[in-house]
């Protein structure tokens, strides 16, 4: 097990990184972070459903050695947690996905780039080296051709898997975003993957005389997509063989759907309570999609994690490994480093928590380590 070491003038709490991003970004750039959908409710479930679930330890355990590794589609991941795809990143710093990706890499991190990066799917797998996997996650374009460029841009940049989004065929109804009338994107962040693309330069940009800024009514135009269904599905494993997650699952009916489909992976997921507020937490989703698969397949939940014991509970609950967004992205305020930071504090908390919890290798976390918590909360 590796030691990380913090260095002293970074703070440690994902809420202290939180309030630095808050007094270092602007109000709508720190707003489209920080905020969810509607009333925010999910947003604020995804976060509390953790304190339903009690972790039971087990003692006179000789916990000298640990293994926080796991095995996920096929890759071996040094720890259980990836970073998640998250668009936009320059309007939190300049270096955007690329400190980001490369802070990852530096702890053997998983990164997940998000179509909406605002540096080129290339750009972003090189600046990992090698040192982690990296996934390529897939806003399914309203355009085959663009699509079809994008994921094979991808295999050929040697991302290990294709996430496809499948919860965003409209943005959710973010009351914030449109209180200070502000979209990343209007600024030019976000739109590298298309401005690098050759098939959508070819189909709209012809000639190529148009300015970025002249190019992004036409992304948005195909960004998001209302018509993709789940036969869409044979069509990408066409054209591709790398293995095929989806994220935002969470219905046990889907996830049945996905197997049936023959879907690679499942990313539990409300979309970080970005999307349709009201739903439940993506932990208690978790719980009810692990028992329906039986392990038949991966499954990844993302939503509210913010420290070690949060890990353990949702591995508990059946996830193979977790995904966090908002804590690398409050780190990334203050560049790779940060980013390094915020991962190094959660690596010693989940390794200080294993421990304690009398967990030798992360991989034997079963049920048996949580109980429903049944007082008031």
């Amino acid at each position: 097990m590796t030691v990380f070491d913090i260095a002293a003038d970074f703070t440690v709490t994902v809420e202290e990184w939180e309030a630095l991003a808050k007094r270092t970004l602007t109000a709508p750039a720190y707003d489209y972070v920080a905020s969810g959908s509607g009333a925010e409710e999910t947003l604020a479930k995804n976060k509390t459903a953790f304190r339903q679930w009690d972790i039971i330890p087990q003692v006179l355990i000789d916990v000298s050695e640990r293994d926080l590794s796991v095995q996920l589609l096929n890759e071996t991941l040094a720890v259980p947690v990836m970073l998640a795809p998250v668009g936009f990143q320059t309007i939190v710093h300049p270096d955007g996905e690329l400190a980001a990706a490369g802070g990852a890499a530096e702890l053997k991190v998983p990164f997940v780039a998000s179509t909406v990066s605002s540096f080129s799917l290339e750009e972003i797998s090189a600046e990992m080296k090698g040192q982690a996997p990296c996934y390529f996650q897939l806003y399914w374009p309203a355009d085959d051709d663009v699509a079809a460029s994008l994921v094979a841009r991808a295999e050929a940049a040697g991302y290990a898997g294709i996430v496809v989004t499948v919860d965003t065929p409209l943005l959710g109804w973010r009351e914030k975003d449109m209180h200070n009338r502000y979209f990343p994107i209007e600024t030019g962040a976000g739109i590298a993957n298309f401005l690098n693309d050759p098939t959508f330069q070819q189909k709209y940009n012809e000639g190529g005389t148009l300015t970025y800024k002249q190019q992004i009514p036409a992304i948005k135009r195909i960004l998001l997509n209302q018509k993709v269904t789940w036969n869409k599905l044979d069509w990408l494993r066409q054209r591709t063989t790398l293995p095929i997650v989806l994220k935002g699952i969470m219905h046990e009916e889907d996830a049945l759907l996905a197997l049936d489909y023959g879907v690679d992976g499942i990313i539990v997921s409300n979309h970080g309570g970005r999307q349709l507020d009201g739903t439940g937490s993506a932990l208690e989703a978790l719980d009810v999609i692990a028992n329906k698969i039986q392990g038949r397949l991966p499954l990844v939940v993302d939503g509210g994690i913010r420290r070690g014991p949060d890990i353990i509970k949702a591995l508990a609950l059946g996830a193979d490994t977790v995904l966090i967004g908002r804590p690398y992205i409050y780190g990334l305020t203050e560049g790779k480093q940060g980013v390094k930071a915020v991962l190094t504090s959660l690596i010693k908390d989940l390794d200080t928590s294993v421990a304690i919890a009398g967990i030798t290798h992360v991989s034997s976390i079963g049920r048996s380590f949580v109980r429903k918590y049944s007082g008031p909360y």
